[in-house]
Order: structure tokens, then C-alpha cells, then sequence
């Protein structure tokens, strides 16, 4: 292939990357980041790799290949800061630091934790029900509150389909393992 066609197409990659995945990497990113240049950079950097990757036209889910960058380059990006400043934290006097611990360790009894982790368990299997799709929306807009127009763009459906996924999930949650009254509106 000729030079100006590679460039050409390699434009045109960049560009449908660009559309189908900008607005929920940066949601991603500001998410985790809570910066907005800094999500920009992040965003741009996570595009570049996936169009530098070989074998691009070779991998099954988009999707899940884009996010894994993503996740990769916050891990390195957490692995420089704590290299760069080892000590970046705010000093706190003896007795604030023991009240916090007071407070830490009686509000989070052995039966508590048991409690939450046989609840995520319950979660975990009756999501595990749903098809695919609409168990990885659901997580999207739940757990990592991706507005619902970005995942409607992410998998090139509707915004209505994103809502209906979302509803079929929250139905099944309530349906399966009374969910709601549980963790006491959490997920509202």
C-alpha cells in the first residue's frame, strides 16, 4: 500500500476511534482522575496505542481492548506519581489519626464485611444471569456512572436501548435478590 494511502486510513481510523470512544474514555478517565486535562491527555494517549496496536482488525471486542489500555495507562500513571512523590500525603496530629481509626475499626465489624461480601455475592450471580450486553451496561452506568448517551455511542445502539437494558438489569436485581431494600437505595 502505497504511503498516502496507509496515511489515509490511518486518518480515517483515528477518526472513527475518535467518535465511537473520546466521550467515554474521558468520562472514564474524569471519573478516576478528576481532571479534566489530565483525562484529555490520558484519552489521546489511550487512542494513539490502540491505532499503533498491529493487529487492530484482529481484535474480537473493541471495546474491552480500548478500556484495558486505558486501565494500564492509570495503573503507570499511579506507579509514577508514587515514585515521584513517595510522601504525598496530608500530615494529621496523633489524636485526629487515632479517632479516624476509632471510627474505621468499629464501623467496620467482621460481620459487617461478611455481610457486604455475601450481598456483592448475591449481586455477582444474579447479574451473571443477564445476557452480556445488558450485564455490561448495566455495570457502566451503575458502578462507573457513564452517562447513558456515551454508552449508547459506545456500542452503536440507541439511547432508549441503554435505558431498556438498564431497567431489564434493575428489574432482575429487585426480582432475584430483593437488592434494593438491602443496600438501602445505593444504586438510585
Amino acid at each position: 500500500m502505497p504511503q498516502k494511502e496507509k496515511a489515509a486510513a490511518a486518518s480515517a481510523l483515528q477518526c472513527q476511534l475518535d467518535q465511537r470512544f473520546h466521550g467515554p474514555l474521558m468520562a472514564f478517565f474524569m471519573r478516576r482522575v478528576h481532571d479534566h486535562a489530565l483525562a484529555q491527555d490520558l484519552t489521546q494517549e489511550t487512542l494513539l496505542r490502540v491505532i499503533a496496536f498491529q493487529q487492530l482488525r484482529q481484535v474480537v471486542q473493541p471495546e474491552s481492548f480500548v478500556f484495558t489500555i486505558a486501565t494500564n495507562l492509570l495503573r503507570d500513571l499511579k506507579r509514577l506519581h508514587a515514585k515521584v512523590n513517595p510522601h504525598d500525603f496530608i500530615p494529621i496530629d496523633d489524636a485526629t489519626a487515632s479517632e479516624l481509626e476509632r471510627q474505621l475499626v468499629e464501623d467496620i465489624s467482621p460481620e459487617r464485611v461478611l455481610l457486604g461480601a455475601e450481598s456483592l455475592n448475591d449481586v455477582l450471580r444474579t447479574l451473571n444471569e443477564l445476557g452480556k450486553r445488558t450485564r455490561d451496561i448495566f455495570v457502566l452506568f451503575r458502578v462507573e456512572r457513564m452517562k447513558q448517551k456515551d454508552i449508547a455511542a459506545l456500542y452503536g445502539i440507541s439511547q432508549s436501548t441503554v435505558e431498556k437494558h438498564v431497567m431489564r438489569a434493575t428489574s432482575h436485581l429487585a426480582a432475584r435478590c430483593g437488592f434494593f431494600a438491602k443496600v438501602g437505595g445505593f444504586w438510585e
